[in-house]
C-alpha cells in the first residue's frame, strides 16, 4: 500500500502528537475519518489492525471505505449499521448532552431543564422527587454513562 496522504483522504480537522501515536481526524463529505498511527514508521508502512469479534465484518467494511479513500475513489454511505436514524440521531445527542452537563457539575434538575426543557425541573424538592422529567434525566444520564465507558459499541452492533 502506498503511504497515507491526508491531503488525499480530507481536510484534516483535528491533530494530535503525543510520545507514542499521533491522532488525525480527516474530514469530508462521506464523513470524518479518524486515524491512528502507532508510530513515525506507520505513515509510511500503514497497516489496518482488526480485532476478531462479532463486529470483524463491520470493521472490514470501514477498513475497505479507507482504502478507497487512500486511492482516491469514491467512497458512498455509511454502511447501514453505522447510519442512524434521525430518532436515534436525536437520542445520541440528548444522552451527550446529559453526560457533559453531569461533567461540568450539573444534577438532574440541570438535565432535566436543558434537555427536556421541562417545567417540572422548577418544582420545589419534595414535588420533584416524583416526576417524570426526573425519572426521564436519570435514565439520560444512566445511559449515557454507559455509552462513554463502551456501550457505543453494542449501539453500533445494533443491539
Amino acid at each position: 500500500m502506498a503511504p497515507i496522504d491526508p491531503v488525499v483522504l480530507g481536510t484534516v480537522l483535528t491533530r494530535h502528537d503525543d510520545a507514542d501515536d499521533t491522532w488525525l481526524v480527516i474530514g469530508d463529505a462521506t464523513g470524518d475519518l479518524y486515524l491512528r498511527f502507532l508510530s513515525p514508521l506507520a505513515v509510511g508502512r500503514p497497516a489496518v489492525l482488526l480485532p476478531m469479534d462479532a463486529a470483524v465484518e463491520l470493521r472490514l467494511d470501514v477498513a475497505l471505505r479507507f482504502l478507497r479513500r487512500q486511492r482516491g475513489q469514491r467512497v458512498g454511505l455509511l454502511p447501514r449499521a453505522l447510519q442512524l436514524t434521525p430518532l436515534q440521531r436525536a437520542r445520541q445527542i440528548q444522552l451527550l448532552l446529559a453526560f457533559d452537563i453531569h461533567e461540568a457539575g450539573g444534577t438532574a434538575r440541570d438535565i432535566a431543564l436543558a434537555v427536556n426543557r421541562s417545567w417540572q425541573a422548577t418544582l420545589p424538592a419534595v414535588e420533584w422527587r416524583n416526576t417524570a422529567a426526573r425519572r426521564h434525566a436519570e435514565r439520560l444520564l444512566f445511559d449515557a454513562r454507559n455509552r462513554v465507558k463502551g456501550g457505543y459499541l453494542d449501539f453500533l452492533r445494533g443491539k
